[in-house]
């Protein structure tokens, strides 16, 4: 599994018009699956996304997390991150995890985060979304799990 976390002041995914996930101050996180990806990485990629301190305390140091600020959590399948780009002029999708098993996982990672999060929103496997985001800094971090 491939992420990248956006510290953002407010994000929100849009599916042909109208707004399906909005969050204010929070992160939103892009999520790309592997064939390999269990419940496992999924479980460990929520407890350290959760738990990263990259908010702002009263010092200005990235001291706090997400639960700390009780920020939003904005979840959005990208199966581009999982692109192989080094060879050639048209990007490779033959790292991802399958269509079938990347829904399934993006479901799972769903359900997981609803229970361990109540701020939860996101976007939707497989549909053409167009995201919108005002990255806070910028901070953006890339994570593979």
């Amino acid at each position: 599994m491939l992420i990248v976390i956006q510290r953002v002041t407010h994000a929100r995914v849009d599916i042909g018009g109208e707004t399906v996930g909005k969050i204010a101050q929070g992160l939103m996180i892009l999520c790309g699956f592997e064939p390999d990806d269990t419940e496992q990485n999924i479980n460990k990629m929520l407890e350290k996304c959760l738990n990263y301190r990259i908010f702002s305390d009263n010092q200005g140091k990235m001291n706090l997390s997400i639960k700390e600020i009780e920020g939003g959590l904005l979840l959005v399948p990208q199966f581009t991150l999982m692109a192989e780009t080094q060879k050639g002029l048209r990007p490779s999708f033959s790292n991802a995890a399958s269509p079938e098993l990347g829904r399934q996982l993006f479901d799972t990672l769903l359900t997981r985060a609803a229970q361990l999060y109540p701020h939860t929103q996101s976007g939707a496997f497989g549909a053409d979304m167009q995201v919108h985001l005002c990255n806070d800094g910028p901070v953006t971090f890339l994570l593979k799990f």
